[in-house]
């Protein structure tokens, strides 16, 4: 398919227009991000409490969202995960929510407290079974007695109870209930429990429609950790690019390639400093994407140009270059306007969870299709016309003799 038939558009010619635009947009990306002291880092990155929460219904992120910022539990981040099916969601706190000596029963009871609210306490007097420890339903049974056990003596009854709560509490946990149950008659099912037990728990136990399944740490020394693995993979994906293009092409094309590629990554950062959106795993992985699809981009254009050197050797390279685009402007057009529209529709349909994700795309796609033109092949246009004294078929010596005769052999890139 072909947008434009044969068409003739000067790209080398207004290459500064767009040159000076990057300029502009790193520059405020990375002073934006020196007046912030940086990027704002997600939960993932920054450390704080993870609390995994399983509803019995169909949870509504936003609502959840709004009512846990009327708590003062803000900047909480939210986030579905596991099969739709299981209504699993993950709530994170910042450290500065959760600093006490017991974070994890801290940031486990702040949730517990702001869903309350949201979902409905239960009778006064009563505690919440399915978010009860084995402790506070020992010490019920206990103060109960439903099993008429209190005349053997304190000890004994204390055992008995406490061994009858950890059966009862892992018989909840255990699949498929994870956690939830219906109605306390399903504890008929725990051996141990009589009628007694189940009419004494109906006194002291309402069940509520979520439980808080697992609380998790995310240390500041971990986030740190995350972040300077994060920073490797990004520089060991780029490394890996520029060796394949070295071998594949010429060392300068592999140059090119990883400039453009960097200086998508750092625009499309400066982006979510400009605009305070937090950095979190998905846009890591975003990121990742992001260099991948802008690198292919690169390639498609890079291959194009090696066909035309080949078959062109003696016309003015920048004329060879623009040629080139334009032979592959309506395949450009077609994959990243169709990629443009996908991520576009994920960012404005696919809700708080994958936002960031999909704005990074968003941003990424577009930057990283004008940098294939405008940062990648100025790059190699300038090599050549610097340090040759012909056409694009011409050997140059930079430390060494350098062919500078792309390789006749492989396919020609996808139009």
């Amino acid at each position: 398919m072909e947008f434009f038939h044969e068409p003739k558009i000067d790209w080398m010619g207004i290459k500064w227009y767009f040159i000076c635009l990057s300029l502009a947009l790193a520059l405020a990306g990375i002073v934006s991000m020196a007046v912030h002291r940086g990027l704002v880092y997600g939960i993932d990155f920054r450390g704080g409490t993870l609390v995994y929460v399983k509803f019995a219904q169909a949870p509504n992120l936003d609502a959840i969202r709004r009512h846990l910022d009327q708590q003062n539990l803000r900047n909480a981040t939210i986030q579905g995960f596991g099969a739709p099916g299981d209504h699993e969601v993950i709530i994170g706190l910042d450290l500065q929510t959760t600093t006490s000596s017991d974070t994890l029963d801290t940031g486990k009871r702040a949730i517990i407290a702001g869903l309350s609210g949201l979902y409905g306490e239960g009778p006064a007097g009563k505690a919440d079974f399915n978010n009860s420890s084995p402790q506070t339903v020992a010490e019920r049974l206990t103060a109960a007695d439903p099993l008429g056990i209190g005349s053997r003596g304190l000890d004994a009854a204390t055992k008995t109870y406490r061994d009858l709560a950890e059966a009862i509490v892992n018989y909840r946990n255990s699949p498929p209930r994870s956690g939830l149950i219906a109605g306390l008659g399903e504890l008929r099912n725990v051996k141990g429990v009589t009628p007694g037990v189940i009419s004494a728990m109906s006194n002291d136990f309402y069940l509520s429609s979520y439980a808080v399944t697992n609380t998790k740490i995310v240390g500041p020394k971990v986030g740190t950790d995350l972040r300077r693995q994060a920073l490797y993979v990004t520089l060991a994906g780029l490394g890996a690019m520029l060796i394949y293009i070295w071998f594949r092409f010429e060392l300068i094309y592999g140059v090119a390639a990883v400039v453009a590629t960097f200086h998508d990554v750092i625009i499309t950062l400066g982006f979510f400093s400009l605009l305070n959106k937090e950095i979190t795993l998905t846009v890591i992985a975003a990121l990742l994407t992001l260099v991948g699809y802008s690198m292919n981009d690169t390639i498609v254009v890079f291959d194009r140009i090696r066909e035309n050197v080949h078959m062109n050797k003696r016309e003015e390279f920048s004329s060879l270059v623009n040629h080139s685009i334009n032979q592959t402007l309506s395949r450009t057009i077609l994959t990243s306007g169709l990629t443009f529209l996908a991520v576009l529709s994920l960012f404005l349909f696919g809700g708080e969870v994958i936002h960031g994700f999909a704005f990074a795309l968003v941003v990424g796609v577009i930057i990283g299709t004008y940098s294939s033109i405008f940062i990648a092949s100025p790059i190699v246009v300038y090599f050549y016309q610097r340090f040759t004294k012909g056409g694009a078929g011409q050997r140059v010596k930079v430390s060494g003799e350098i062919p500078l005769r792309p390789a006749t052999g492989g396919r020609a890139a996808s139009r």
